[in-house]
Parts: C-alpha cells; sequence; structure tokens
C-alpha cells in the first residue's frame, strides 16, 4: 500500500477502475498484516471530539468519502464520542454542509449513517469509556475486532484520554492504532513528556501523529521527483543550488479564532511542523528502500544536522488593518475580540537554517509562513546559482524549480530562452507540469483520505515519529522560548500585503533573489 499511487482517470469508467486496484491492494495489506481479513472482522473507527469543528468539517467527511468510494475495510463501524449531549442526527446535521454528497449517492450517504453510532461521555471518567466499550462490544457482537481511536481534542486532554483508551477502550482481540492531531506538545519538554506517556500505553507502530500536510499529493510526490529522476540528482547540492526557499501563504487573518491562535503562534501552528517536514524531504539523504522507517531515519537524520534557529535569523510579523480593504481586511490581528490587545504573538514569520552536512553546507534553507498575505500558495522554490562566465550581460536569470503543492499542484522549470522573433532578446518562460491540465481529470484524494486511509492499512510512511518529534522541537524551542522571554514587538505589515518588507531583505541576505519580472500563469490553462 506504500507504493499505491492513483493514475489520471479521465472518466468514471476509469476512476472506478483505479479504485476497484486500491480495494485490492487494501484488502491484501490486510492479510499481509495477519489480521486475516476477509471480509467479515468488523473494523471500528472511534472519533473523540466528534461534535467539534475538526470532526465535522475533516474527519466525518473523510470517512464517508472513505466509504462512499468503498476504500473501506467492511464491515466498518463509526462511533462519535463526546461531552456534548447530541443524537447522530443532530450530528449529521453539524456535518451536512462539508460532505459534499452528489445527489446521485444519496442512497450510499443514507447508509453510511446508518452506520454511525454515538456515545457521550467525559474525558476524565474511566466509566464512560468503559460504556463505549461495552457499545463497541455490543455492536460487533464480542468478535475479534479492529480498532482506530482518532483524537480530534485539544491537546490538554491528550494524556487523560490516551491512558482511558488504555485502560478501557482497546481492542482484545485484533489491532489498535490512534491518530493524534498536533500540536504535539508547545516545546521540548512538553513534547517529551506526551512522547514519553504514550510511549508507556503504546507501541510506537500503534501511534500515528497526523500532520495533514504528509498527506498532500505534491509533498508525497518530493520522493519521486527526488530519486526517481536523473535529471536532478547531479545538481541536488551546494555546487550548484543557491537557496531553497519553503512558503506557506494565507490570504485571511484568524477569523475569530485568535483566541486559540495567539496561544501557539504562526512558528508552532506552522513552521515547526508543516514546513520543516517539507524541508526533511527536500533535503534528506535517499533512504536505502521505501520502508517508512528507512525513509524516518533519513528525515531525521537531517534534522540532526540543523542547528537551533537564532532569533537574529528571523524575521516576525503581526498584520494590521488595511484602512482601503473591505470586510475582515479592515481589521488587524489586535482587533479580534478573542485577541489580547497587548499581544506580540507573531502572525508571519521567516526564519533561515542551515544544514550542516556536506551536501547543503552553506545553503539557506528559508522557511516563510504567515497569515493575511496576498495569496493562497504553499510551495517549495529551488533557486540555482547564477551561470558561470555570463555572456548575456548581466539579463540572465537565476534558473528554479518549483513545486507547487497548492492550490494547483504543479511542479515547473523557471528558465531563461530567446524571445520568439527577429530580435535576441532573453525572457523567463517554464517547462511546466501543472496537474489541472497534464492531468485534467485526475482523481486527487484530500490530504486526510489518504492519511486515514493509510492507518487502516498500517503504514507508518507519512506520520512524524518520536525522535523526529524530538529534533523538529530541539530546532525551534530555543527560538520559542526566547520570543516568549524578551517579547520583541513584531513588525506590521499590512492585510493583504506580502508581509514585512524586512523579509524580503533577509531572503536577499541570504543568497535568494527575488526579481519581480516574472509570474506563473500554470493556475490559469485549461
Amino acid at each position: 500500500m506504500n507504493n499505491l499511487k492513483i493514475p489520471h482517470s479521465p472518466n468514471e469508467a476509469e476512476k472506478e477502475e483505479t479504485l476497484s486496484l486500491i480495494r485490492e491492494s487494501l484488502t491484501h495489506t490486510m492479510i499481509c498484516e495477519g489480521t486475516h481479513f476477509d471480509g467479515k472482522i468488523p473494523h471500528v473507527f472511534v472519533t473523540f471530539g466528534a461534535s467539534g469543528d475538526l470532526a465535522c468539517k475533516k474527519i466525518y467527511p473523510t470517512l464517508w468519502w472513505l466509504y462512499r468510494d468503498n476504500l473501506l475495510p467492511k464491515p466498518t463501524l463509526f462511533f462519535g464520542y463526546a461531552r456534548s449531549d447530541i443524537t447522530i442526527a443532530q450530528l449529521r446535521e453539524k456535518c451536512i454542509k462539508y460532505m459534499k454528497v452528489k445527489p446521485s449517492e444519496e442512497k450510499k450517504y443514507e447508509e453510511f449513517w446508518k452506520l454511525n453510532h454515538y456515545v457521550r461521555g467525559s474525558y476524565d471518567k474511566g466509566v464512560d469509556f468503559e460504556n463505549l466499550d461495552k457499545e463497541i462490544k455490543k455492536l460487533t457482537c464480542d468478535l475479534t475486532a479492529n480498532r482506530v481511536f482518532y483524537l480530534a481534542l485539544p491537546p490538554n486532554v491528550f494524556e487523560i484520554v490516551t491512558s482511558n483508551i488504555k485502560n478501557h477502550t482497546m481492542a482484545e482481540k485484533g489491532w489498535n492504532r490512534v491518530i493524534i492531531e498536533k500540536p504535539f506538545g508547545r516545546d521540548a519538554d512538553s513534547s517529551k513528556q506526551l512522547s514519553d506517556h504514550l510511549s508507556k500505553l503504546f507501541r510506537e507502530d500503534q501511534i500515528y501523529r497526523i500532520d495533514h500536510y504528509l498527506g498532500k499529493e505534491m509533498v508525497q510526490n518530493l520522493m519521486t521527483i527526488r530519486f526517481a529522476n536523473k535529471i536532478f540528482s547531479p545538481t541536488w547540492n551546494r555546487d550548484n543550488i543557491a537557496s531553497v526557499l519553503i512558503t506557506f501563504k494565507e490570504p485571511f487573518g484568524t477569523q475569530g479564532r485568535g483566541g486559540y491562535f495567539n496561544e501557539f503562534g504562526i512558528i508552532r501552528d506552522v513552521m515547526q511542523n508543516h514546513l520543516l517536514q517539507i524541508l526533511s524531504l527536500v533535503a534528506m539523504e535517499r533512504p536505502v528502500s521505501c520502508h517508512p522507517d528507512d525513509i524516518r531515519d533519513e528525515k531525521v537524520r537531517v534534522l540532526k544536522s540543523i542547528q537551533p534557529v537564532e532569533l537574529n535569523d528571523t524575521v516576525l510579523g503581526q498584520y494590521i488593518g488595511d484602512p482601503n480593504g473591505e470586510g475582515d481586511a479592515k481589521l488587524g490581528y489586535l482587533d479580534d475580540p478573542t485577541v489580547p490587545k497587548n499581544s506580540t504573538t507573531p502572525t508571519y514569520a521567516l526564519a533561515v537554517l542551515k544544514i550542516n552536512n556536506e551536501r547543503w553546507d552553506g545553503v539557506p534553507f528559508i522557511l516563510r509562513c504567515g497569515k493575511a498575505l496576498n495569496e493562497r500558495k504553499a510551495e517549495v522554490r529551488i533557486q540555482y546559482n547564477d551561470v558561470a562566465g555570463d555572456i548575456f550581460e548581466g539579463n540572465s536569470k537565476r534558473n528554479e524549480l518549483v513545486i507547487r503543492v497548492q492550490p494547483g499542484e504543479a511542479i515547473y522549470v523557471k528558465m531563461m530562452t530567446k524571445s520568439p522573433g527577429i530580435t535576441f532578446d532573453m525572457e523567463e518562460t517554464e517547462l511546466d507540469l501543472s496537474y489541472n491540465h497534464r492531468y485534467k481529470d485526475a482523481y486527487l484524494p484530500d490530504a486526510y483520505e489518504r492519511l486515514i486511509l493509510d492507518v487502516f492499512c498500517g503504514s507508518l510512511m507519512h506520520f512524524v515519529r518520536s525522535d523526529e518529534l524530538s529534533e523538529a522541537w530541539r530546532i525551534f524551542t530555543p527560538l520559542l522560548h526566547k520570543i516568549e522571554k524578551e517579547l520583541p514587538k513584531p513588525i506590521n505589515y499590512v492585510y493583504g500585503s506580502r508581509g514585512p518588507i524586512e523579509a524580503n531583505k533577509k531572503c536577499a541576505e541570504n543568497n535568494f533573489k527575488y526579481y519581480g519580472s516574472y509570474k506563473w500563469h500554470g493556475n490559469n490553462k485549461l
């Protein structure tokens, strides 16, 4: 299942053939894992925090899409668990606007909800978890059953909930897997405390620390781009690459969630996890195989080569309202009523990381993320060195390999070419693989679909291992503590702008050249 791919599907018949292959692979994986999957062993998926936003917006829609496409083992039963006093009908109503149900799917949609059950209970009382266990056993006839537990919960209850799962709700016959959402702690110490706690309850192969960015199409494609193309291998090093810029931009602010955001900030929310995961895939050495632990070993090895980030290697910003903007754009971060009026929490951060190994010595890896910026974008931009012995009077600009994660998945190489016509002028263009053009009808699952399916299959490749998490926190904890102690005032930037001007200067200081003369039009292709 690790190498399972969803190919180009130009019509419904081919899409169904693709899904059939996935189902066969899923069944085969279950047999190989020793579960003797024959279509009769029950599988149970429990969502803790079932009435919350994450469950309603992401988890239940994902389970429905997997069920709709017959990708889940049969039978699979779904249990929601939360403190809210609601019914399945009320839960269904909360989820409906996120489910994307087509008129032709109504019958199957009804079948899906008939497999759903809800148990009300607290998170700190063992007797409530015993009640959940009884309900599961009753509906599975106390047969051998495999159980998945998804913690769509705030991190302050992770420890008590996982303790209660271990003590009262684990399958006695069958396997058990626990999915934990980020944040995995606030710093190195709290993360270690959580990891130590989990290691006393579960084996590492039972713990699935989910970072949904590892489920995105182009993030998963990084392995193939790097290690299946001879054209890139000889240049993937400090002799040819000037800098690497990894960007995450959102065109909206905190949207009333400032209270939650203020507790963590943009570095914990995006940079320490999503962007660092991408960095490790870009920078790691070739693993000896595609086995999950071989890949994660190489990711850990490259993270160990990175020194902790210093404050002077960062730019921190906080957005203010645009007086000429409309709607939310008029409001700054401090205008959010859930945010303390004197908050110095950054909504924008740029950090320069250096990898101290033979391949990358001296190459800056620039991580950049922010809210209330000019566009929605996540991408990796690998900028090559200037051409030696320039004969074009300085008109030649650097080549770039760009991996667009979202929106509009694409890979393109920015290059110089002669302008068409009688003149000998030069211009920038691209060699372009835009998914919405080359794979116009491709079936691209949501990141959560891929990852939850991986959990059922027992594949840990796209989940974060404990030592990987420890190294990530080692890199960022000193910076986070210094920010919290010294409270440096973030630089103001206007809602809808590209961020603080100082960030552009920091990029230039670290061998990244921004020309501003070229705009990629891949998303506009038909």
